[in-house]
This record gives C-alpha cells, structure tokens and sequence, in this order.
C-alpha cells in the first residue's frame, strides 16, 4: 500500500510540472515595428482567462506553454502560435493534453496568421489602414517617454462601415481578457453604436493608426420617441490605460448624444467600480459649471432644478445628478466647520438609508401577514446597530472616493 501511495505522489509531481497558468502563458502585443515581435518591452497579459480555460485559469499538459496572439496595431490582424518545451506523451502518460487551439479558435476570428513572415508581410501594408466611421473628437497627450505630444482621435462607426464587421471581431477577443463577465454582443442588431479611439503615429514618413480602446452603447427606445442609450462594454487596452483615455472617451460619447434631441439620458449596464470612478469625474467635470450647481445651491440641497437641467443639456440621469451633487457639495462644504460638515453628512446618509427605509416598509407589510415565528427571523436580518455601523462604514466610503474624483478634476 506504501510503494502505492508514494507512487502517486511521483506520478502528481510528474503531472503538476505540466500545467500552467493561462494568464502568464497568454502573450498579447499590438505590433507597429518588426522589431516589436521580439521586444518583450512590447507584451501584455490577460487579467482574465477564466471564460476560456475555466475558473482556475490553468492548461494542463504542457511545460513552457506560450500561447502567443499578436495583432497588428491598427487593423488587428492576428498572429496565433502556441509554443512549449515539452507536452505529456498520451501512450507513456495516459492522460491528454488540454486542446489550447481549439480553446483559442472558438474566441478569434478565423483568417489569421500562423507564421511570422505572413504576419511581417501584412505589416507592410498597415500603411493603408484608416480608422472607420465618423470623426467626433481629436485631442493630445504628452508623452514622457516621446518627449513630445501624442495625437488621439475618436470615431463613431456602425457596421455599414466597409471592413468594421471583421475588424470589431477581432477587436471583441480583448473583452475576454479584460472584462471579467464579457460576453460578445449581436451585431446584427441596428441599435449598437460603436465608438473606438485611435493614436496617430509616424512610420517611415507616413502617418498610421493604432487602436487603443472603445466603447459599445445599445440604445433602448423609450415610448413614444425617445432614446435611452446604455453603455455596455469600455475597454481601453492595456498600454493606453492611464493616460486619461477612458474619460475623453466616455465625455465624447456624452458629448454626441447630448446634441441629439431624441435622447432622453445615458445609463450603464451593470458596471464596473472602475467604471463608475469615470463617470464621477467626467460627469462632474460636465456639470461643474451649470447654475444649479453653484455653491450657494448646492447648500440648499438636492432639487428638482438638478435633476431636469443635467437631462435635458447633458443627458445625465437622475440617480447620476445626485451623486454629482454629492461630490460637488462635498467640493463647496468646509469638513472642517462642525455645522457644515454635520449637515453635509446626514444629506448623504438620508439617501443611503433609503434601501433600510423600503425594508422596514416591506416588514411592516409582513407583519400583518406572517406567524410571529417567521417573522423573528426576517427581524433579526435587521438590526439598527449594524444599520447604523454600516451607514457610517457607507458614508466614509463614499467620502474618500468623492474626495478623489476631486482630486482629478483639480488637476484636469
């Protein structure tokens, strides 16, 4: 029984050596040069293979795995290879290695390069790329590095853009590393916009273009004539993110709808804690110059006024305003003076005890309707102490995140 145990513990050891982490094995690069092909200076990894290769984000069966995926800058033309050291032999093992390609292949679109020389060919014609769409905005970062001002554009496009179908296939892969619960959209449906943001760069004299992020927004219709437009997917890529990319993208976006009058306001569907850090500051960046804003009002509290002047000039929603005038509040209130700071708090905790208000609603309904034992235990999910304790715990939350909102904006 010994020798049998130690055995498999060999035989474990032996089959651990293979299996590799999916998210360190997965190397991603956006090529401009050929010499970025072996400039490890130029790779990314995913910060999430789990839709691919499952919860533990692990490939069995090989040692040394590098599955490699690189696109092309501009238009996203793939080069797929998967390399190794050594894979387990199914007659000396008895077990299978994990099919990596096919994993891979069921996420990419078909038409990709498997060599290198293919890949370096396309390169060359990278020249003719341009970006698709509409023009909505262009702006400039400056660049340490360069030492000199990088030019962004951002275009509007739909898929009656000749080429964007095939291009916004192989722009979507990048959800699945990026975005923990991505999922591919139907583009067949109509009422997808697309919004992708672009770098200018130089090449051998010409000026070419590199993709570095976007956005998808559903417009939902709103009876009788209305649009709510609902952002979906943001994603700017990894080498761009942090340089303020995703707020010129997102204000752009607001920008757009607000000159159309059918729109009624913009909302988000199921974001992210980074995401709503965003729209914080670009929606308080928005709306920090309207009247109803002004620090004489914002003392006065939440109104109306608010509520219909961010809809109507900057398509913001009700729920959005209030946490608008929340960090504008907190801008305009000395925390340091006990009566401001005293009023400033229980404005804030008033709206967030709202959800323990609609509970103790719907208990006093339950009352009337249960047997006094299922209510003791619908009762004690609720007690005030902790209410209160987690109010605080809320508030304090909320403060430190608004704070930095502000922050941000005193440097924009």
């Amino acid at each position: 029984k010994k020798s049998f145990s130690s055995g498999l513990t060999a035989m474990e050891k032996k089959l651990a050596e293979y299996k590799c982490n999916t998210n360190e094995a997965i190397q991603l690069k956006l090529v401009r040069f050929p010499e970025d092909l072996e400039d490890d200076n130029t790779t990314f990894n995913p910060e999430y293979s789990h839709q691919v290769f499952g919860d533990d984000e692990v490939a069995f069966g090989y040692k040394g795995l590098k599955i490699l995926l690189y696109y092309i800058a501009g238009n996203l033309s793939t080069l797929f290879r998967i390399e190794y050291t050594s894979k387990v032999n199914e007659k000396f093992d008895c077990v299978e290695a994990d099919d990596v390609e096919s994993k891979i292949r069921e996420i990419i679109p078909p038409g990709f390069c498997t060599n290198t020389d293919d890949f370096v060919s396309l390169l060359e014609k990278e020249v003719n790329f341009k970006p698709f769409g509409m023009l909505l905005h262009t702006y400039s970062v400056h660049n340490e590095e360069a030492g000199e001002d990088i030019t962004y554009q951002i275009y509007k496009a739909d898929m009656t853009c000749p080429g964007f179908r095939e291009y916004h296939e192989r722009l979507q892969t990048f959800l699945m590393w990026f975005i923990e619960t991505a999922s591919f959209i139907d583009v067949d449906d109509e009422r997808w916009n697309y919004f992708l943001v672009f770098e200018k760069y130089n090449k051998d004299g010409a000026t070419l273009f590199a993709t570095v992020g976007y956005m998808t927004v559903y417009n939902y219709y709103v009876y009788p004539d209305k649009t709510r437009p609902r952002v979906s997917q943001m994603l700017i890529l990894p080498p761009f993110q942090g340089e303020g990319h995703g707020a010129q993208l997102l204000e752009t976006v607001h920008r757009y709808y607000m000159s159309s009058p059918t729109v009624l306001d913009i909302t988000a569907e199921d974001p992210s804690e980074n995401y709503v850090k965003l729209r914080d500051f670009v929606l308080v960046k928005l709306c920090q110059d309207l009247l109803c804003f002004s620090p004489g009002k914002l003392i006065q509290g939440f109104n109306q006024e608010m509520v219909m002047e961010a809809q109507q000039k900057l398509k913001i929603n009700k729920q959005h305003t209030r946490r608008v005038y929340e960090i504008l509040r907190l801008r305009a209130t000395d925390m340091g003076d006990a009566e401001q700071s005293r009023s400033y708090r229980l404005d804030v905790k008033r709206r967030l005890i709202g959800p323990y208000k609609k509970k103790q609603r719907e208990l006093a309904k339950m009352r009337r309707c249960l047997r006094p034992e299922e209510l003791t235990n619908q009762l004690n999910q609720i007690d005030l102490n902790m209410q209160h304790e987690q109010l605080e715990e809320s508030f304090q939350q909320l403060v430190s995140d608004y704070r930095r909102v502000l922050e941000r904006l005193a440097q924009a």
